[in-house]
């Protein structure tokens, strides 16, 4: 296990710096894979003994729905991490972040609004580094100048400034304003003094971003999957308990299922399967959904079962980090059909550390990454009669020649949650020495 003070060569005064040190995590989301990006860093903290003081800034909403966050910091025995949550006044005038996905203005608004937080937070206290762990949120606003209290960091989610290197990538309108924006924003972020690292989880990116940067300041990060261990018997009882019926092809759709994930456009891929095929497919959806997004997707499945033999079962509730993992080790298939999706997913990494081949979008990051892995297939998933002959593909052929275990394998064990957290400490220690 890596211990950043047992790789360096520091001074008596370069430690006591170390034990000065007063990090910042800030994460206002509570949705996705924000909970357990915090997760990772926080029980890192906690087993590697890291000297200094870590506050983590959080909504009330979080400290309500992931106390078992909280609990590792409260659990660790050098009682150096604290969660701190912002008022419920600040809370209430947050706009919310699960409707920025078609709102614009709200994403300006919802930009400053953290901003002001952030700074808020970061003087009341006396923060000296501060990781921002979504910084796309707050891109534009940091490029609108105005002094940061500390030295900052930012986990760097969805560049697409670069997609025009990717295979058949044809931007949309609206593409092209956020790879100027991009450039633009990056430019300026680099150009702050007290800015640090610029952590990114696309590994393609880290290299045009550096061109842009004298200091060669972006770092690639691993997308983080916390492989939990499950015993065949465990496996079978969550099999048994979804009651999937024998001899099905099994079809997994995991996550928010919310209309970015494409969810339209996978229910008719179904209604197009042959009949021959239909009484051989399963296909599990899981993951919570808005009330009125249910009630459209229940009478839709409805429909579908009326005119075809399929078994489409549902389970619409949030899954812990650690209940994931066997809902991959009991499908076939893992399927993240992303309407022109930017940046990484998880779903990729889970699905390789399970061995399992995937069908999703050919956009952007994560198709480069299943073609250059040889995860499974890459489709046009805006195509709905695409992603039904990638069903049919799976269920008629042998999923070794569509896939490479090989190089799967080696996908999963580079996005492990330990060696994300080590990355980051490694530099948030380094600039305190």
């Amino acid at each position: 296990m890596f211990t950043f003070r047992q790789s360096t060569q520091a001074s008596s005064d370069d430690k006591r710096d170390g034990e000065d040190q007063k990090i910042m995590l800030f994460e206002l989301d509570t949705r996705g894979h924000h909970p357990g990006y915090v997760q990772h860093l926080v029980k890192y903290w906690c087993e590697q003994n890291l000297p200094g003081h870590l506050d983590v800034l959080v909504s009330q909403k979080f400290m309500r729905q992931h106390f078992n966050i909280v609990d590792i910091a409260l659990r660790c025995p050098q009682k150096t991490i604290k969660f701190v949550a912002i008022t419920p006044e600040e809370e209430a005038m947050l706009f919310d972040s699960a409707k920025l996905e078609n709102s614009f203005t709200g994403r300006i608004q919802r930009a400053f609004q953290e901003w002001d937080l952030l700074r808020k937070y970061a003087v009341a206290l006396g923060t000296t580094h501060c990781l921002i762990m979504y910084l796309d949120t707050i891109l534009l606003r940091f490029a609108l100048g105005t002094r940061f209290p500390c030295s900052f960091y930012g986990i760097y989610f969805r560049p697409i400034f670069h997609y025009n290197n990717f295979a058949n990538y044809v931007p949309h309108r609206r593409e092209r304003i956020w790879q100027l924006r991009d450039k633009v924003c990056l430019s300026r972020i680099l150009s702050y003094a007290n800015f640090k690292t610029l952590f990114c989880l696309d590994s393609f990116a880290v290299e045009h971003i550096n061109k842009l940067d004298n200091y060669s300041r972006s770092v690639y990060l691993p997308d983080p999957v916390q492989i939990y261990t499950y015993t065949e018997s465990q496996v079978e009882e969550l099999k048994t308990n979804l009651d999937i019926a024998s001899g099905r092809k099994v079809f997994i759709l995991f996550g928010v299922l919310g209309r970015r994930k494409g969810i339209s456009q996978l229910l008719e891929a179904v209604q197009m399967l042959p009949p021959n095929l239909a009484h051989k497919f399963c296909i599990l959806l899981i993951g919570p959904i808005g009330l009125e997004e249910k009630e459209l997707l229940h009478t839709r499945i409805a429909e579908i079962s009326q005119s075809l033999p399929v078994q489409i079962i549902c389970r619409h509730e949030f899954v812990t980090d650690q209940e994931i993992q066997p809902y991959f080790q009991i499908a076939d298939v893992v399927l993240a059909p992303y309407q022109r999706h930017i940046g990484m997913s998880a779903i990729l990494v889970r699905a390789a550390a399970a061995q399992k081949p995937v069908l999703v979008s050919d956009f952007g990051l994560m198709g480069e990454m299943v073609r250059r892995y040889k995860l499974g297939l890459a489709v046009d998933s805006t195509v709905p009669s695409e992603i039904t002959k990638g069903f049919e593909r799976f269920m008629l052929e042998s999923s070794e020649t569509l896939c490479d275990y090989i190089k799967m394998k080696q996908f999963a064990e580079q996005n492990t949650a330990e060696q994300y957290a080590k990355i980051i400490f490694c530099h948030l220690q380094a600039q305190s020495l």
